[in-house]
């Protein structure tokens, strides 16, 4: 078997996670600041380790302000249903993900205008697209750090420049470069960064969260949950201080127990590490089915601007007919269709059909590459 749907989910996890999960179930089994036995104390430490080490990897300083969701899409309906309202205008780019176009569709039909910044046929955005979005009413600019069809990298950085130049919140979804592609929200000019924690961190599923800058005022944006935290239980408000307004309820301590571990792993091993990793692979994979020439491939032509996913498809075979081919026939595991992203397909040109998307990851081999390219080498002429 050979594993390249990574952009989808992380896999394989290493083994610290499975570990960090057994012991948590096996020897912890308490629940965070709900208690304060020994138990409760011992998962509260847990949970601060994982806080610690998202907040080492993403530069920054007081690990208070990240805070736990259930995933990005949670922590993205969170900032979009809180930051805009009736009136308000917001400039997202034309390769996003529904997990930020769908919150966005929702809130156009309670008078929020939204705008889009055009990207070009390989997904690249110019900052001078945003800026030609911009209005005395905008109030955010989110969009993704990098494209889960094409792998195109944004630049946040710059993005980030002009949004904090005109006074914009500038929120970036990093659901494909947390853990994989170095971050840092000072220097990138983020000020609220949504991260999953099952792709590029590689956690286990159903949690993830937010990163708040220094420069980001929590108090801009409403809770969405109300309940117990542990903390004023005498008091029937939503407390207003980080992280408790936005963790309310029994926390997922299990996946934030494996979460921990697999950062504690991609901060051992090293982003930078991991990145030239996965871009001699990218690499490999865009010359290797460059050469098939039935093969049309998108996004941009190098690897050093783009994640590891190569999107492509092969003139006569329809995107789900061709990943069940490679599936069947020779165990490699990929994603066909629109990859929950119908915009950024549109960008492509791609859309309606979608295309196969191949995402190595961490553990992958150039053996493994090799064999894939093969594969629909194969395929294309008819073997």
């Amino acid at each position: 078997m050979i594993y390249l749907d990574n952009a989808a989910t992380s896999w394989p996890k290493p083994d610290c996670v499975t570990e960090a999960i057994v012991r948590y179930l096996r020897d912890i089994g308490g629940s965070p600041g709900r208690s304060g036995h020994q138990l409760a104390n011992a998962a509260e430490r847990l949970r601060l380790d994982a806080r610690e080490a998202l907040a080492e990897l993403f530069g920054l300083a007081n690990p208070l302000r990240v805070v736990f969701t259930s995933g990005a899409t949670a922590a993205l309906n969170l900032v979009l249903r809180g930051l805009l309202g009736p009136g308000s205008h917001v400039v997202t780019s034309g390769i996003e993900h529904n997990a930020v176009m769908r919150p966005l569709r929702a809130l156009e039909t309670q008078g929020v205008e939204v705008g889009i910044a055009a990207c070009a046929p390989d997904g690249t955005l110019a900052p001078a697209a945003v800026a030609e979005q911009l209005r005395p009413q905008t109030r955010l600019i989110v969009v993704n750090h990098a494209s889960n069809v094409c792998g195109t990298l944004l630049p946040i950085r710059a993005i980030g420049a002009l949004a904090r130049e005109r006074g914009i919140a500038f929120v970036v979804d990093a659901a494909q470069t947390a853990g994989c592609q170095p971050i840092d929200l000072e220097a990138d000019n983020i000020d609220v960064l949504v991260f999953s924690g099952h792709k590029g961190l590689l956690g286990p599923t159903g949690v993830g969260g937010l990163a708040f800058s220094p420069r980001f005022d929590v108090g801009r944006l409403p809770a969405a949950v109300f309940g117990g935290t542990g903390s004023r239980s005498e008091d029937e408000h939503q407390p207003d201080f980080l992280p408790d307004k936005y963790e309310a309820g029994t926390p997922n301590i299990v996946g934030i127990a494996g979460l921990a571990a697999s950062v504690r792993y991609v901060l051992a091993r090293g982003v930078s590490a991991i990145r030239a990793h996965e871009q001699r692979l990218t690499r490999r994979l865009l010359d290797g089915l460059g050469t098939i020439g039935q093969v049309r491939l998108f996004g941009p032509p190098t690897a050093s601007a783009r994640t590891a996913v190569v999107s492509f498809t092969l003139a006569g075979w329809s995107s789900s007919q061709l990943a069940q081919q490679l599936d069947e026939r020779f165990g490699i595991l990929c994603r066909p269709g629109l990859h929950c992203a119908p915009r950024a397909h549109r960008t492509l040109g791609t859309f309606p059909d979608g295309t196969v998307r191949f995402a190595p990851g961490p553990f992958t081999t150039e053996a493994q590459i090799d064999a894939a390219v093969a594969a629909v080498a194969r395929l294309a002429h008819g073997q």
